[in-house]
């Protein structure tokens, strides 16, 4: 039987609050009370989010009518040994910077290639962004004109191809960078069956290798996405 063995767990998910950043379009996130403790002796609120906001996952029915939804996604495809890429030089400076090959084959340099079935996860230091709207998003007085790092299209086609990923995260908006106005990224890796994670945060305390991650999805019906908590055991 497949073992874990870990020194302790981090979350790399957001809590989760009204104030939290929105792209453009999506629902607010709202709690309101259904029963309180002073009415009804509990309580039981009801809360509205989109499939997509907070850190969250992408399943394939996001961009493709006939693709899987939340609920068709394997439970063992949700627990994924992890490795994270470290770009925050590059994106420091740079709204728009777009994840190279030449960054996986620097980090490749170091630490050895990456496996067969692997969640790439890449550090852009966007987490400390997240407390304000405008500097995560980087839309200022522009809802429709976004800026913030991701990964390039054809960096998504090397680690598929040539890597064989089971997936990739960031700690952005998105896995496209925000200029993007076609989302082949996301398109790329999801025809693909494979794993999309946004919004993630503590990458600071990720390990570049040696980590497992564990996604934990709502199983929505057709779901094209979910608020997810995501946990990691650290060697």
């Amino acid at each position: 039987m497949p073992s874990l063995s870990y020194s302790r767990v981090i979350s790399l998910s957001h809590p989760i609050h009204p104030q939290i950043p929105h792209w453009s379009g999506d629902p607010l996130t709202e709690f309101s009370a259904i029963a309180t403790w002073e009415r009804d002796g509990y309580l039981l609120r009801k809360v509205e989010i989109g499939e997509h906001s907070a850190t969250h996952i992408n399943a394939p029915r996001s961009f493709a009518p006939e693709g899987r939804g939340l609920d068709d996604i394997p439970p063992e495809q949700l627990i994924l040994p992890a490795v994270c890429v470290d770009v925050r030089d590059r994106c420091k400076g740079n709204r728009d910077y777009q994840i190279q090959n030449a960054d996986i084959e620097r980090w490749e340099g170091c630490y050895g290639q990456i496996s067969p079935g692997v969640l790439v996860i890449a550090h852009t230091g966007w987490q400390e962004e997240w407390a304000d709207s405008e500097g995560f998003l980087g839309n200022g007085d522009r809802e429709d004109q976004l800026h913030f790092p991701g990964f390039a299209e054809n960096t998504a086609e090397f680690l598929l191809q040539q890597r064989q990923i089971a997936g990739i995260g960031i700690d952005t908006h998105g896995v496209d960078p925000g200029t993007s106005e076609t989302f082949g990224v996301n398109r790329r890796i999801l025809a693909a069956n494979a794993i999309v994670l946004e919004c993630l945060t503590q990458l600071d305390q990720l390990p570049a290798v040696g980590s497992t991650v564990i996604v934990g999805a709502l199983p929505l019906v057709n779901g094209s996405g979910s608020p997810v908590q995501v946990l990691a055991l650290l060697p």
